[in-house]
């Protein structure tokens, strides 16, 4: 992999939208180019990683609904509701994924609660903690946790790649 050039995109947190370098790296042998998205960026969303997770983790919680937490968020309840209906979508796979990864790296099985969607993620490696949860999410999935179909490439853990398993 080398350094192929990269494009601008936006980026928006509470501090207002700013642009982001995002490199891209093209394979040698495959003469394929892969962007390489930062941990605080998801794939196709404008707003942040921590953003997107805050509302996701208030929602789940039940501490409030998908209005309160985007007013909270500062982001349109529509687009709240999109992250959180994306989400629920997801949270079978993104669970099952997690519990399989904290395996893999000697950690205790996990089952998720009865309700999958309030299946949250946990980031107890070292180093990940003080980024937060959603940084490392978005890191493990490549950007993927709220994309539509695309399989995320995961973590490759020691010499290997991870996949997580697919849930029944």
């Amino acid at each position: 992999m080398t350094f192929w050039s990269g494009y601008r995109r936006w980026v928006r947190d509470r501090r207002g939208c700013r642009r982001v370098f995002v490199p891209r790296l093209r394979c040698g042998a495959c003469r394929v180019s892969h962007a390489l998205l930062p941990a605080f960026v998801l794939a196709r969303r404008l707003d942040t990683a921590g953003t997107i997770g805050g509302v996701l983790a208030a929602v789940a919680a039940g501490r409030c609904g998908v209005r309160p937490a985007a007013e909270r968020a500062g982001v349109a309840h529509t687009t709240a509701r999109g992250w959180w209906r994306r989400f629920a979508a997801r949270a079978p796979v993104l669970g099952a994924g997690f519990a399989a990864l904290a395996v893999e790296l000697g950690g205790e099985a996990i089952t998720p609660p009865e309700g999958a969607a309030r299946f949250a993620t946990a980031a107890g490696l070292p180093g990940w903690a003080p980024l937060g949860a959603w940084r490392f999410a978005s890191a493990v999935t490549g950007g993927m946790m709220l994309a539509a179909n695309t399989p995320a490439p995961w973590l490759v853990v020691g010499g290997r790649r991870f996949m997580p398993p697919v849930p029944p």
